[in-house]
Formats: C-alpha cells, structure tokens, sequence
C-alpha cells in the first residue's frame, strides 16, 4: 500500500463525519441554534457558537479535502475532536446544571458515554492519520 494511501482513506472517513455533522446543523439550524442557547454561556453567544461550530466543521473539510493542506485539516479535526470529547467528559461528570444540548442526525440517537467513545474513535484515527502524513511528509522531503 502506498504511504499516501492509508492517510487519504483516514481523511476521506473523517470528511465524512465532518460533511454530514456540518449538513446535518445546517438542514435544521434553527433547531441547531436553539440547542446552543440551553448552553451555559451568554444567550446572545448562541448563534455565534452555532455559526463558529458549523464553519469549523465546513473548514476541516475543505483542508482534509486538499491534498496540500491536509495536515492542516487533521490538526483542525483533532482539536474539534478533543474540544467535542471534553464537552462529553463536562456533561458525564454532571458539570452543568442541566444537560445541555444533543446532536442531531444519526448520533442524536446515542447516550452521552457512547457519544464520547464515538469521539475518541475518532480522535483515534485523527491521530493516526497525522502521524501517517507526518511521516509521509518527512520521507518525501528526504527523498
């Protein structure tokens, strides 16, 4: 298998995710907006949260998407990844006052703990697929 190989199936699964969560806030985003506002945060952030969620979303899809930038766009997906898998940790350990919001699509339809090992799944891969790319890099540029 080619070096490139197993670091493009990584991204191409990782655009996946991103392309249908991102899609997913979007086709109901005032459903998507509501649910920031059960956050514990100024209620006026809502649609900022909201907003800054989907276009991180939408931008690591472009990077993961463009060869040249991938990395870029794996260290974007790792950092939503742990952000996301935090926020898990924060509503399992009872840190706010009321369970604050639900996914949509798909995942809506799993508890919080499987959602967090749905999380570092795919943390997991993240990281694999940068230490892949890392690595293929470094051998291209000794080549």
């Amino acid at each position: 298998m080619k070096a490139k190989t197993l670091p493009t199936i990584l991204s191409a699964i990782l655009i996946t995710l991103f392309l249908y969560t991102a899609l997913s806030k979007l086709l109901d985003f005032e459903q998507f907006r509501k649910q920031m506002s059960n956050q514990n945060i100024p209620k006026w952030s809502a649609g900022l949260l909201a907003w800054g969620i989907v276009s991180s979303e939408i931008m690591a899809v472009i990077l993961l998407a463009t060869e040249k930038y991938r990395l870029w766009g794996l260290y974007t997906s790792a950092l939503l990844m742990v952000v996301f898998s935090g926020y898990m940790v924060l509503v399992l350990l009872d840190f706010f006052d009321r369970v604050p919001c639900s996914c949509g699509g798909v995942l809506n339809s799993m508890n919080f703990g499987a959602h967090l090992l749905f999380n570092l799944a795919f943390l997991t891969i993240t990281i694999l697929a940068i230490a892949l790319t890392r690595k293929s890099q470094q051998h291209r540029a000794r080549v």
